[in-house]
Order: C-alpha cells, then sequence, then structure tokens
C-alpha cells in the first residue's frame, strides 16, 4: 500500500453509515471512493470535481448536486501546502471557490496530505490563485501588483485564449515571496473587488491527516 492509499484508508475512521460527505480531488481521495466501495459505506457525496463526481458514479456512490446542500458531516481534500497552523494554499485545479463552499459547509474538514506538503509556515513556493469576474481583470492585476504579487493569467496551450473556471471567470496565478501571513494575504486579496475567492485557506481546515513511510500521524487545531 502506497503513502497515498494510507492515507485515504485512515480517513474511513472518519466517515460514519448514512451521511453527507465532501470529496475534493486528486489521487488520494480516488482511493478514498475505492475504500467507501469496499467498506459498503452508505454515503452520499458533495464534489466540486468533475473528475472526483465520475469516479463516484463508477462506484455507485450517489453524488447531490451541491446547491441543493446546506450542511455536509465531513469534508476531505488534497493541498500544496499546509503549514503547523493549519493554514493550506491549493493551486492546481482552479475550484477552490466551490471547495472553500464545501469547507465551510462541512462539520470537519480534513487535509488528506503526504508529509512532504507540511510546512513550519507557508512558502508560497506554489501561487495563490483568484477567481475574478472579467471586467475586474485589469483592475485585479493593478492591485495585485501593489502588494508586490507577480501575476499570471491562466492559459493552456490546449486552449486559445485565457482559461475559465466552471462559472465563466478568469483564474489568476499570484506568486508571492515567503513571510506573508495567510491570514492577513487572504484578507487583503479578498477585500478587491471582483475577486471572488483565492485559494489559500486559512479558517477552514480542522485537521490534517498526514502519512510518511511510518504511518499516519494528525495536526489537528
Amino acid at each position: 500500500m502506497n503513502v497515498k492509499q494510507k492515507c485515504a484508508k485512515a480517513a474511513l475512521a472518519y466517515i460514519t453509515d448514512e451521511t453527507i460527505i465532501g470529496l475534493g480531488g486528486g489521487s488520494t481521495i480516488g482511493y478514498l471512493i475505492d475504500f467507501i466501495k469496499e467498506e459498503k459505506l452508505n454515503v452520499k457525496v458533495v464534489t466540486p470535481s468533475l473528475k472526483t463526481k465520475h469516479l463516484c458514479v463508477n462506484q455507485g456512490l450517489e453524488v447531490l448536486p451541491t446547491s441543493t446542500v446546506d450542511e455536509v458531516d465531513v469534508a476531505f481534500d488534497g493541498c500544496d501546502e499546509v503549514d503547523e497552523k493549519l493554514h493550506a494554499l491549493k493551486s492546481g485545479g482552479g475550484i477552490h471557490t466551490q471547495e472553500k463552499l464545501i469547507a465551510k459547509m462541512a462539520k470537519e474538514y480534513i487535509l488528506l496530505v503526504d508529509e512532504s506538503k507540511v510546512v513550519p509556515e507557508l512558502t508560497y513556493k506554489h501561487p495563490v490563485v483568484l477567481e475574478i469576474l472579467q471586467d475586474s481583470l485589469a483592475f485585479v492585476l493593478k492591485k495585485v501588483g501593489e502588494m508586490d504579487g507577480k501575476a499570471e493569467v491562466r492559459s493552456s496551450s490546449a486552449k486559445d485564449g485565457y482559461t475559465v473556471s466552471d462559472y465563466g471567470n478568469f483564474l489568476v496565478d499570484v506568486w508571492f515571496e515567503a513571510g506573508w501571513d495567510g491570514v492577513q494575504l487572504e484578507t487583503n486579496l479578498k477585500k478587491i473587488p471582483g475577486v471572488l475567492d483565492v485559494s489559500l485557506f486559512t479558517t477552514e481546515v480542522s485537521k490534517a491527516l498526514v502519512a510518511n513511510e511510518e504511518g499516519i500521524y494528525e495536526i489537528s487545531k
């Protein structure tokens, strides 16, 4: 069993039968779906990830539209970095606005990570991602520049023009120097008109299950 599988297996301890759970994206979540099926747990799922939704449907798990749910018993997700205060940074998927909604709806929001993702404090080696209204682009870039952020509007070689989110908004990757307090940075960015949400999670995470070669340990508040 690899490290990600160990982490997914440990997550089962937090899932009870007949509940609604939130699932993010990534390979660890994929393993968790397999284990839920193996254990014959009867859960309903909300997810911001189309890939996760397909995996759930293929395994016979019922997926609910997020718009019909106002509370989730427990949600699981991954991240690029998490520090000892449980401040987390996510970058890749461009679905952080929906992920954060589900995190806020969850009684418990648990990150599943391997030890390489854990840092004493956020390093910002990965960009902070902003989901922004298209009309706000020039203004947001100006404001981020005033904060010494290096911004790049996300695009893809596989698509002409800028990449858009599931809601038709632009995604802007912003690199910051290390040393920013995560809470302050998140607050400052969210104050900019046109910014819907950012990929910093500074208040939502209740614990992280961390896997290494020896086993699993937990960081909690």
